[in-house]
């Protein structure tokens, strides 16, 4: 009997560590933590820039000390009274990615990166960790913060971006809050910016899951204004000054655009609820990017820019792999193939049941072959991750793949599906 009660107990303790709930330890406020990552590719370091008050918090509510994937860094908040976690966010970066590239065997740099946490009541330790392909810590950097910290900066109390909704469905704490920004666009060219907005809007919600489940999102379209027109284009010698200073040839990918300037963008959307951000770049250039919980960029005014934004947004938001592949390419450092990829729809066969092995229908052949792919929507396609092979995607063509096919495949779709569902449902009661 005393075991029995002994038991009962543990059970409702953790029981009630686990339901933690969001007013205990934190208010309705957004600590943003800014940092530096810097190094080359035999040395990394993180270090502290600015902590910044924005006025609400429209993240997570439940769920706070879990995470929906690992990413490739993670944060995490610690209650420094008690030794709890608190709550847990994962991203990637563009830093990360530099690492790999030949110029980070020989020269320093230094990368912005920006976060959002919710606003502890009391002091807390915050770390984060950058890991490498293989999972092993790169970097990792702890501090506390105070709330009560005057130096706190506060930004959006007074001046807000002009902004307008798109899509309304809930308050910031039920929905999942999408924040477009304009790249690009000039003081007269408001009118044009809202209209591709709109487009970017309609095309996302035009892919399901996100057709499905739209009254989970608010849409955002706030417009940054800059004092050029268009963006750079390295290779073709045209430097423009833009709100975020944005590029083609990010480590010398003719296509790659990006930004490194985090703290513009955060500063533009300060004072608005958002959790998730899309750029739009005003150019008919061809190009875009995407990196896990940190933004999706991409050009407005190409013929491809509907099934683009889905596609940089399925990176940024749901965390999704390319499922690309070049011939030439067999191994690849951005996936070692003993190494389980923490993507949800690429796989190295290494701990396949935890991928999407319970979707494949019996019988299904294990590579599946390309010519099957009418058989087997879902199978063990060989290619993907930028690697011809060792790496492998769930279906023959997604919009993961290519922009030409129309939609996200099933295993795509139930990732996002469960992306949406961790960050909208409540926790079981």
């Amino acid at each position: 009997m005393r075991k029995q009660l002994l038991f009962a107990c543990i059970l409702l303790a953790t029981s009630i560590a686990a339901a933690q709930s969001f007013p205990d330890f934190f208010t309705d406020r957004t600590l943003r933590v800014d940092y530096r990552f810097s190094g080359d590719a035999s040395r990394q370091s993180i270090s502290l820039d600015e902590l910044v008050c924005l006025p609400s918090w429209a993240g997570r509510r439940h769920h706070l000390n879990e995470l929906p994937l690992q990413g490739n860094g993670q944060l995490v908040m610690t209650d420094c009274a008690t030794g709890q976690v608190i709550y847990r966010t994962s991203f990637s970066s563009l830093f990360q990615e530099w690492l790999e590239t030949d110029q980070a065997r020989t020269t320093q740099r230094s990368f912005e990166n920006t976060f959002l946490l919710p606003f502890p009541l009391h002091p807390v330790q915050v770390e984060i960790t950058l890991f490498s392909s293989r999972r092993q810590v790169r970097a990792r950097m702890r501090h506390r913060v105070d709330p009560a910290d005057v130096l706190i900066h506060r930004k959006g109390f007074t001046h807000v971006t002009p902004h307008r909704y798109l899509l309304q469905s809930g308050n910031s704490s039920d929905c999942i809050d999408v924040a477009i920004l304009a790249e690009g666009y000039t003081p007269s060219q408001a009118g044009v910016f809202y209209q591709d907005a709109e487009a970017a809007c309609g095309s996302l919600f035009g892919h399901e899951p996100f057709k499905q489940l739209r009254a989970r999102f608010n849409v955002v379209a706030v417009f940054s204004p800059s004092v050029e027109g268009g963006v750079s284009i390295p290779r073709l010698g045209q430097w423009k000054q833009t709100a975020f200073e944005s590029h083609f040839s990010t480590f010398y990918s003719d296509r790659y655009l990006t930004t490194a300037r985090l703290k513009a963008v955060h500063d533009a959307l300060a004072g608005i609820p958002y959790e998730h951000i899309i750029i739009l770049a005003n150019t008919d250039e061809y190009g875009g990017g995407g990196i896990y919980n940190a933004y999706t960029l991409t050009t407005a005014h190409h013929a491809l820019f509907r099934p683009v934004v889905v596609h940089e947004f399925g990176h940024s938001f749901g965390g999704l792999a390319d499922e690309y592949f070049y011939p030439e390419d067999v191994l690849s450092d951005t996936y070692p193939l003993d190494v389980k990829p923490w993507e949800p729809n690429i796989t190295t066969r290494t701990d396949f049941a935890s991928k999407w092995q319970d979707m494949l229908e019996e019988g299904t052949p294990v590579p599946t072959p390309g010519s099957e792919c009418g058989r087997y929507p879902v199978g063990v396609y060989q290619g993907g991750g930028y690697a011809s092979k060792g790496i492998y995607r769930p279906a023959d063509d997604c919009r993961m793949r290519t922009n030409e096919y129309p939609s996200f495949c099933p295993v795509c779709q139930r990732a996002l599906r469960r992306i949406i569902q961790f960050y909208t449902d409540q926790p079981a009661r």
